[in-house]
């Protein structure tokens, strides 16, 4: 048995300490270290000789175990590492030796080394060993790494694990690993579903929110056409005072030009308006309205019925109710990001403009960039 251990001692400690060169080991050797001072002792009973000092520095936590005093002056000096298996341990030692360890070493031992590095705090591995974990997730292992990631408080790995889970549920609840968390951990179980669940509310909300930045951004373009429309007027309907023979064409916005003119032509003739049976006349006056509530030169203002929506509300003593003011506000604000967003794309192709000008004055013109 004795024979036994000191060959693993002995075949452990020829490259364990991961010291020797990269390049050319047999013209400089390896760097020269003295006499072991202690041993960790693995599961199996394997002893592996170590330096106190060099342990001691790397982790405070194995400082801890060293400075701790014995029973007996004579007692040889051990450090058990016994919930892992031997060649994790050696992989661990030499990464306390070295700062390095192999690739093979880290795909074989990453959930082992991450505990390993989580309870002696060695805060170098236990990066290392997040982003390798966090690179081969998949939906087999990825319950039983988020299980470790909450127990070595890894809040990167962790939130990684639950995205994964969260976006392969249906896959993941086959698992043995989501077996076992159902049987045995409730309080994970309810984590994760709380996490699917504020996922998917989340997603709700955005959607919802570009749903509505959608709808303010057309109607920010419906009331510039409007005033386009009541100003310089479009293909079929303009100001009274211009020229009917005058020609014009389509407008930047024509899309929604048009069907502004279409609204505004059947608005002059609509017959069920005054009743207030019509849904399109109803649009019209909603339009007429908000621009209204946004225009600040109702004295000079083109748009028809400006000046009286104003008025009307003075005269009758009402305020706008809060949710068109919301519904004003968004709109206004909506057309303020959307000129600063056409300002900033102007800068950037007069830029790029500049650029490709300067690149073909030095006979590279044709470079994409």
């Amino acid at each position: 048995m004795e024979t036994n251990h000191h060959t693993a001692t002995t075949n452990i400690s020829d490259d364990l300490y991961g010291l020797f060169p990269a390049t050319s080991p047999t013209k400089s050797g390896p760097r020269e270290l003295p006499e072991p001072d202690i041993h960790i002792l693995t599961r199996d009973a394997v002893r592996i000789p170590a330096h106190a000092s060099i342990l001691a520095s790397v982790s405070p936590v194995l400082e801890n175990i060293i400075d701790r005093p014995r029973k007996h002056r004579s007692s040889e000096r051990v450090i058990p590492i016994l919930g892992v298996p031997n060649d994790a341990v050696v992989a661990f030692t030499r990464f306390l030796y070295s700062s390095r360890c192999p690739e093979e070493h880290m795909e074989k031992y990453a959930i082992h080394l991450l505990a390993l590095s989580h309870v002696y705090l060695v805060p170098q591995l236990k990066q290392r060993c997040t982003k390798e974990l966090g690179q081969r997730l998949s939906v087999d292992n990825v319950v039983d790494v988020l299980q470790l990631a909450r127990l070595c408080d890894a809040a990167d790995l962790y939130l990684k694990c639950m995205k994964l889970v969260a976006n392969h549920f249906k896959a993941v609840e086959e698992t043995e690993g989501w077996k076992f968390v159902q049987d045995h951990d409730p309080y994970l179980e309810l984590d994760i579903l709380q996490f699917i669940d504020e996922t998917e509310s989340r997603k709700k909300r955005t959607r919802r929110h570009r749903e509505e930045q959608r709808l303010y951004l057309q109607l920010s373009e419906a009331m510039e056409c409007l005033e386009h429309i009541c100003t310089e007027g479009c293909t079929s309907v303009g100001p009274y005072d211009m020229e009917p023979g005058q020609k014009r064409g389509p407008c930047s916005k024509f899309g929604t030009c048009q069907g502004l003119q279409h609204l505004f032509q059947h608005f002059a003739t609509c017959k069920r308006r005054v009743n207030g049976g019509c849904l399109r006349c109803k649009r019209m006056w909603q339009l007429l309205r908000l621009h209204s509530s946004m225009c600040d030169q109702s004295d000079s203002c083109r748009v028809p019925l400006c000046r009286q929506f104003k008025l009307k509300l003075i005269h009758e003593k009402k305020r706008d109710d809060a949710r068109w003011k919301l519904l004003v506000r968004k709109v206004v604000s909506a057309k303020a990001i959307s000129s600063l967003a056409l300002a900033k794309r102007k800068r950037e192709e007069d830029q790029l403009g500049e650029t490709r000008s300067h690149c073909g004055d030095h006979g590279i013109g044709s470079f994409r960039l």
